[in-house]
């Protein structure tokens, strides 16, 4: 075992021998530089260590980067949440229904500044339906019970969640879709149309 390379530690797994032991037995059988070298960088214990400083150095960065940026963004606006919104229901917004903005997305902080947005234009939660895309094998209550209580919005105001078989897809929740999708919808044919129009001066602004 020690001609094939192995380490104290790993002959002592192998065998139950004390390292002091081996020591005595192997001490004419010295590894050579490199292979030290490779237990020393192959060690779980090191590359744990090693894994942990590189998440703590990261993490310690990212709060500067977060004190940083936001003080280059500062208090947001009443304005700045309005023109967001439009940018937001633009790039990811439904605009397939006449007279109706919704808003789908599997995260919930996402939907919760959606339904923000919504109020600046005299839409409250009560005024909203929630749709959910869920998974067969998920437990369908917990998921509905769980945006009621995250959007703060009755599972009155929910319509009949879509089950999807979860072998029939590639896509998942046990990849990324934890919680299902959930989609938020406001309608209003007056309330459509000011979005509509807002987006389209967005989009002239920038085709002068």
């Amino acid at each position: 075992m020690r001609s094939k390379g192995m380490s104290y530690s790993q002959i002592k797994e192998k065998l139950g021998v004390s390292k002091s032991t081996l020591s005595g037995w192997l001490y004419k059988m010295p590894l050579s530089e490199d292979r030290i070298k490779q237990l020393r960088d192959f060690n779980p214990k090191r590359i744990e260590r090693c894994r942990n400083t590189k998440q703590a150095k990261k993490e310690f960065r990212l709060q500067g980067v977060y004190k940083e940026i936001s003080k280059d963004i500062g208090i947001l606006s009443k304005r700045d949440l309005f023109i967001a919104g439009l940018f937001l229901y633009w790039g990811e917004g439904s605009k397939t229904t006449n007279a109706s903005v919704g808003l789908t997305n599997t995260n919930s902080a996402m939907l919760k500044f959606y339904i923000q947005w919504l109020k600046l234009f005299g839409i409250t939660r009560k005024d909203l339906k929630v749709s959910l895309h869920l998974y067969s094998d998920m437990n369908i209550k917990k998921q509905e019970n769980y945006w009621s209580k995250e959007l703060d919005i009755p599972i009155s105001q929910f319509r009949k969640s879509y089950i999807k078989k979860t072998l029939s897809t590639p896509i998942t929740y046990h990849n990324g879709f934890g919680q299902g999708t959930c989609t938020v919808m406001a309608s209003g044919a007056r309330f459509f149309e000011k979005v509509l129009m807002g987006i389209k001066y967005i989009q002239d602004s920038f085709s002068k």
